[in-house]
C-alpha cells in the first residue's frame, strides 16, 4: 500500500500515484509498459494475474525495473505530514526523510516494554509511564537481592524466594556435576582406548624391531665367517707367495751359476734344481 494521499501538501501529480491503490508510491516499481506500483501492491496483484492492470499487457516479475531516477526525484521532493499528526505532531518534511522522522517521532505510539504490560503510549510519555507501571520491576527493599514486580509487593516473601532461588541453584549444580562427571568418564573411556590402542602398535613395532635386530646378527655372523674365511685365504697366498719368491730366488742363483761354470766348461754343464726335476728318471714298473 502507498502513502495517503491526504497527508501531501500541494499537488501530486498522477504519474507518481500507484496504479492498483491510487496512493502516493511507496518502495516503487516499473513494469515496461511505463506503469508504475507500490512493490506490495504489483506483487499481491500477480499473485492472481499476469498482466498489467493499467493496458493488460502481459508482465512478469522479472520485468519489474526501479522507477526512473526523475521520477524518483520528484517522489522525495514532495512534502507530507508525519502520520503522527493525529496525536499532535506538526512536522512537515519529504519523503525522502519521513521514515527517519516517524521513527524517532516523539508522538509515535510504542508499547511498553515492561513484561505483561499491553499499554501503547506515546514516546514523550514513556519514562514518565515506566516510573508508575504496575509491571515495572524493581530490587526487593529488604536486601534479598530478588527483583519483584510492583504488582507482586504484597506476596513477595525473601525467605521463601531465597529458599527457592537455594534449591534451583542446587539443581542447577547438581545437573553440572553430573554433566561434568558424565563428560569426564568419556574423556576418560576415549583416553583408555587410545591408550590401548597406542599399546598393541607399539608392541607390533617391538616385535617388528626385534626381528630386524635377529636378522641383522644373523647377517653379522654370516660377515664375521666370510671375514675369517676370507683372511685365512689371504693368509694362505701370502705363504705360496713367500714359497714362490724362495724358489724364484733359487732358480734365479742356479742361472747365474749355470752361466758362470758355461764359460769355463763349454762341454759340461750340471743341471739345475728345476731341470733335475724335469729330467729325474720316471720308475718303471715292472709288469
Amino acid at each position: 500500500m502507498g502513502y495517503d494521499l491526504e497527508r501531501f501538501v500541494g499537488y501530486v501529480n498522477e504519474g507518481l500515484l500507484c496504479s492498483i491503490c491510487r496512493d502516493v508510491l511507496e518502495d516503487p516499481l516499473q513494469a515496461p509498459c511505463e506503469h508504475a506500483f507500490c512493490t506490495a501492491c504489483i506483487h499481491g496483484w500477480l499473485v492472481h494475474h499476469s498482466n498489467c492492470p493499467e493496458d493488460r499487457q502481459v508482465i512478469d516479475v522479472s520485468l519489474l525495473r526501479p522507477l526512473y531516477r526523475y521520477m524518483k526525484n520528484d517522489l522525495n521532493r514532495l512534502q507530507l505530514h508525519c502520520r503522527n499528526r493525529e496525536y499532535g505532531c506538526e512536522m512537515v518534511c519529504s519523503l525522502e526523510s519521513i521514515d527517519r522522522h516517524e521513527r524517532e517521532c516523539e508522538y509515535s505510539q510504542i508499547p511498553c516494554s515492561n513484561a505483561g504490560c499491553t499499554v501503547q503510549i506515546e514516546r514523550r510519555n514513556l519514562d514518565g509511564h515506566l516510573a508508575v507501571c504496575e509491571f515495572r520491576s524493581r530490587e526487593c527493599p529488604n536486601g534479598c537481592g530478588y527483583t519483584i514486580l510492583s504488582a507482586e509487593d504484597t506476596q513477595h516473601n525473601c525467605v521463601a524466594e531465597l529458599r527457592t532461588e537455594l534449591e534451583l541453584l542446587r539443581s542447577e549444580m547438581i545437573c553440572r556435576v553430573e554433566e561434568a562427571k558424565h563428560e569426564m568418564e568419556s574423556r576418560l573411556d576415549s583416553q583408555r582406548r587410545h591408550m590401548v590402542q597406542k599399546e598393541s602398535i607399539l608392541q607390533n613395532e617391538i616385535e617388528e624391531l626385534k626381528s630386524q635386530m635377529s636378522r641383522m646378527m644373523s647377517d653379522v655372523r654370516s660377515l664375521m665367517a666370510a671375514e675369517r674365511q676370507h683372511r685365512q685365504e689371504l693368509e694362505q697366498a701370502e705363504l705360496e707367495k713367500r714359497e714362490l719368491m724362495e724358489l724364484l730366488k733359487g732358480l734365479q742363483k742356479d742361472c747365474r751359476l749355470t752361466t758362470t761354470e758355461g764359460s769355463r766348461k763349454s762341454n759340461f754343464r750340471p743341471l739345475t734344481r728345476l731341470e733335475s726335476v724335469k729330467r729325474k728318471p720316471r720308475e718303471v714298473t715292472v709288469i
